[in-house]
């Protein structure tokens, strides 16, 4: 047994279903896929909101199950760093480094995670120990951390959705409208005045 591998897998691939159903369900706490769809296109500028939230949750919750399992761990890998590089991208790249100021250090050390455990192998046990042997090594590891690098800017540059256009403000009419206006008291001035009797 690979104590190291399984601990790995057991504490970082929960918690990225953890995340993938906050988003996709609501679950332990999280807002949903109206929620997290709204976060997306209001604060970070990811349109259709509700499109790239639910890829992301699928991305997180999927790829944490197989690395939970060791399943296709490459996949698994490439899908966790997707997410990770969207993030950092997104959010925390201007924050700079640290986890305090709300940097990137979180998301750099699970990537590297990621490629590690794609380079040598989930460990036993695990499902690619039993039927997928040969598949890590450096070449997995590279291939992993380019799809999932690829996989970001693809879905957040190409397939993103430009804001809608702001609303046109008219202004050339508001000179004519203020010409038109009656002070208060004219109307009851003339009509006074047309009413009143002859001499």
């Amino acid at each position: 047994m690979n104590v190291g591998k399984v601990a790995l897998r057991g504490v970082i691939g929960p918690l990225f279903v953890g995340h993938g159903t906050q988003k996709l369900f609501g679950w332990f706490g999280g807002h949903g896929l109206e929620g997290t769809a709204g976060f997306f296109e209001q604060g970070i500028g990811l349109r259709p909101g509700k499109r790239h939230a639910t890829a992301a949750g699928l991305s997180e919750a999927v790829g944490g199950a197989l690395l939970t399992l060791g399943a296709l761990t490459p996949a698994a890998a490439g899908m966790v760093i997707g997410t990770m590089v969207t993030a950092i991208r997104k959010v925390h790249a201007p924050k700079g480094p640290w986890v305090s100021e709300g940097g990137y250090e979180y998301n750099a050390v699970i990537i590297a995670a990621m490629v590690a455990l794609a380079e040598s192998g989930p460990g036993t046990p695990s499902v690619d120990a039993a039927m997928f042997p040969r598949m890590k090594g450096p070449g997995w590891a590279l291939l992993a951390l380019g799809a999932g690098a690829a996989g970001s800017y693809l879905a957040t540059e190409y397939f993103n959705e430009s804001a809608p256009p702001a609303p046109e403000t008219v202004t050339e009419d508001e000179p004519r409208f203020e010409r038109d206006e009656v002070p208060a008291g004219a109307d009851e001035a003339r009509f006074a005045r047309e009413q009143a009797p002859s001499s």
